[in-house]
């Protein structure tokens, strides 16, 4: 999987480059027996000004056009996908992660602040021969949080204005 870890960087870095909180992912779904990445996305949230343009919610959308394309229930799709992102999915995309009952999410650096598994627990999935949920941290962790301090050592220029009391 770490060639598909590659793939979720290279959205990371487009992304860090457009002034997006650089996370990448990458949906790994089997076509003809081969992993194959149907959806690619790095964060969207500055430039559209929308919060949930997360990278994770950009490859869900993709996958539903994926399956419309292909004529394939998105019921069975979703259950075979394998997630790959640079950073833990926050509390949001873990719910979703879960509701969509995908096979397995693999991903770089915790996330402390936001994260769904670090924080609340969120079970991304369940492995149904042993009910433990299929999440593995830590691959290329120290990479996708060096991107995460590149970003943060500038200014986001989408962020609020700091309110002080007077």
């Amino acid at each position: 999987m770490e060639g598909f870890m590659s793939e979720a960087f290279k959205e990371a870095r487009r992304v860090l480059i457009a002034g997006e909180v650089p996370v990448g992912c990458v949906f790994v779904f089997p076509v003809d027996g081969i992993g194959t990445v149907i959806a690619r996305a790095g964060n969207d949230v500055n430039a559209t000004k929308n919060a949930t343009r997360h990278a994770e919610f950009l490859c869900i959308d993709q996958t539903l056009e994926y399956c419309k394309q292909n004529g394939l229930s998105v019921r069975e799709v979703f259950p075979q996908i394998t997630v790959v992102v640079t950073v833990e999915p926050c509390i949001m995309c873990s719910a979703a992660l879960h509701d969509l009952d995908v096979k397995e999410v693999l991903y770089g650096c915790a996330n402390d602040r936001f994260g769904g598994k670090t924080l609340v627990d969120v079970p991304f999935v369940t492995n149904k021969s042993n009910g433990r949920p299929q999440v593995n941290g830590g691959i290329c962790g120290d990479e996708a949080m060096a991107l995460l301090k590149d970003f943060y050592k500038g200014e986001n220029p989408s962020a609020p204005i700091t309110k002080t009391k007077r």
